[in-house]
């Protein structure tokens, strides 16, 4: 089974990219305010590279996000939202991965808190593996064994360097129907999805990855950037819950 990239991602990851390097640290959200942003690098964002100098966290913002089909995790009558806009192949996602997220499910996610959102980024022109990684995800989603396939990505990201051996063998641990991901995955509709989720990433803001949207509709939507320390994103988290 293989999988191709259509040429309107890669144009669009090409101009995102050349904003990215053109802009420096500022993206704006909509032409109503400006949100500083890291550098791209080769994975996306890592603001804690700059030696402390890039914001962690930036001002509330009124931005148009929503959970639409998107894997997710916790209740969804939480109060609060975190969306993450992420890469399959990044490292710096990877660290979010094992670092913090493990605290965040403990003590957010799974206390009904937070209403964890994933929303796909694939950095295609540094990335390859990104896009058939997250098609295969959005498919695994539809077998509900998404947090399966995530989690078995990101403890063995370099299994993606190994092309559509790699990718299926991840999909063999997530214990994925095989035959109903080979007919899902050639459906051009899951790739039109994760362009869908690239697409809004960039409409709102994101220059790289992993970036975090925390808050809801009501409350305005503060923007967290990079692999950052599990304390950071609590605190941004729990400020939002005291409002």
């Amino acid at each position: 089974m293989t999988l191709e990239i259509t040429n309107t991602v890669i144009v669009a990851s090409v101009v995102f990219l050349v904003i990215g390097y053109l802009v420096g640290n500022v993206a704006p959200i909509y032409g109503k305010s400006s949100i500083p942003t890291a550098q791209i690098q080769q994975a996306g964002t890592d603001p804690t590279a700059a030696g402390g100098t890039e914001p962690q966290q930036q001002p509330s913002q009124q931005v148009s996000l929503s959970v639409d089909d998107d894997p997710t995790m916790g209740s969804k009558d939480a109060p609060i939202i975190v969306y993450e806009f992420s890469d399959y192949q990044c490292p710096f996602c990877e660290r979010f991965f094992s670092a913090s997220l493990p605290q965040i499910k403990q003590n957010y996610i799974d206390t009904g808190k937070i209403l964890f959102v994933y929303k796909d980024f694939p950095l295609t022109q540094i990335h390859p593996g990104a896009m058939p990684a997250a098609i295969y995800a959005k498919c695994a989603n539809d077998q509900g064994k998404w947090v399966a396939f995530h989690d078995a990505v990101f403890k063995n990201q370099g299994a993606l360097q190994q092309g559509q051996a790699g990718l299926d063998s991840l999909a063999t641990q997530a214990g994925l129907d095989m035959t109903a991901l080979a007919s899902c995955a050639s459906d051009p509709s899951a790739q039109k999805e994760v362009e869908n989720d690239l697409n809004t990433g960039i409409a709102v803001g994101v220059t790289g990855t992993p970036s975090f949207f925390i808050g809801s509709p009501e409350k305005g939507f503060v923007n967290v950037v990079g692999a950052q320390p599990y304390d950071v994103l609590r605190q941004a988290i729990d400020q939002k819950l005291a409002e």
